[in-house]
């Protein structure tokens, strides 16, 4: 089974709001984050997008809004935000893959099946 790897930023210890973003290669992280800055970002990111939650590691992860990553980090350059989530950040690991869903996905419990028109399309 293929694990799951992010890097989790808390900008308080007291608040809740996580900002997180997907590891592609665990140990280009882990030696990146060692002082290894020689590592081009992009061999150790999945990808550059910047994922928010406001309920830890409990909530639904949404792309944070430009004017949050103006707030908490200094800029919106993902390159720069990137960065500084490796460097205050944790990384974190496991086995189980994360559960992707849409909000659509959550009200209909995962059990939509398409069938086709029934009854002739009416």
């Amino acid at each position: 089974m293929k694990s799951f790897a992010k890097a989790v930023y808390k900008p308080d210890s007291m608040s809740t709001d996580e900002y997180i973003i997907v590891i592609g290669d665990v140990s280009a992280a882990e030696k990146w984050k060692g002082g290894g800055d020689s590592i081009p970002l992009v061999d150790v990111v999945d990808s550059f997008d910047v994922f928010h939650t406001g309920q830890g590691s409990q909530g639904l992860m949404q792309r944070a809004s430009k004017q949050d990553l103006d707030t908490i980090f200094g800029t919106t350059n993902d390159n720069e935000i990137v960065e500084q989530i490796l460097t205050k950040g944790q990384i974190k690991s496991s086995d189980a893959p994360h559960k992707w869903m849409t909000t659509n996905d959550q009200r209909s419990g995962n059990y939509q099946t398409s069938s086709g028109a029934a009854h002739g399309g009416r």
